[in-house]
């Protein structure tokens, strides 16, 4: 969830500097030079002064709720040690593990200020699925907690059958 909220004031009333009056109208908006937050010139209707205010995204805190029940800020850099120590060694770039990691959060946000840690590593590995397989295999190792090599025979199954077979 995203909300625009202004860096003086807040989004229902706006104080003007000069009389304090809650009352104003917008004369002009525009994109601030950084894109990130949007300048608007704004005329108190009380005295006429004109200030301007500037207004930037706020991100929702998202919150991972973990198998202990504990309540933890999510953490993007968690992902990319993940994911980055499962790729160790693969042709997996870091740039296509942080816009993997990125991506992911992003979807993750799309479900709430609250997600569960099972959602996380499941989404992790879907994505790892069509970024690598073997980063997959590696990742499903020690998210799904394998204890000898059927584990890893069976994940490798199902990886094949849910895959299409490599043309040569």
């Amino acid at each position: 969830m995203h909300r625009f909220v202004l860096a003086r004031g807040s989004v229902a009333s706006v104080r003007c500097p000069a009389c304090s009056h809650l009352d104003d109208k917008v004369v002009d908006s525009r994109q601030a030079d950084d894109g990130t937050t949007i300048r608007r010139r704004r005329e108190c209707l009380a005295c006429g002064q004109r200030f301007t205010t500037f207004e930037r995204l706020e991100e929702v805190p998202l919150v991972v709720l973990k198998r202990s029940g504990d309540r933890v800020p999510f953490d993007r850099s968690k992902i990319v040690e993940g994911i980055a120590s499962a790729a160790k060694g693969r042709p997996v770039s870091d740039d296509a593990i942080a816009a993997l990691a990125a991506d992911l959060e992003d979807q993750l946000r799309l479900l709430g200020p609250e997600v569960t840690s099972e959602q996380i590593g499941l989404a992790v590995l879907e994505r790892l699925r069509d970024l690598d397989q073997v980063a997959y295999v590696r990742f499903a190792s020690v998210y799904k907690g394998f204890d000898d090599p059927a584990d890893f025979q069976r994940e490798v199954r199902l990886l094949t059958k849910a895959t299409a077979p490599k043309r040569h």
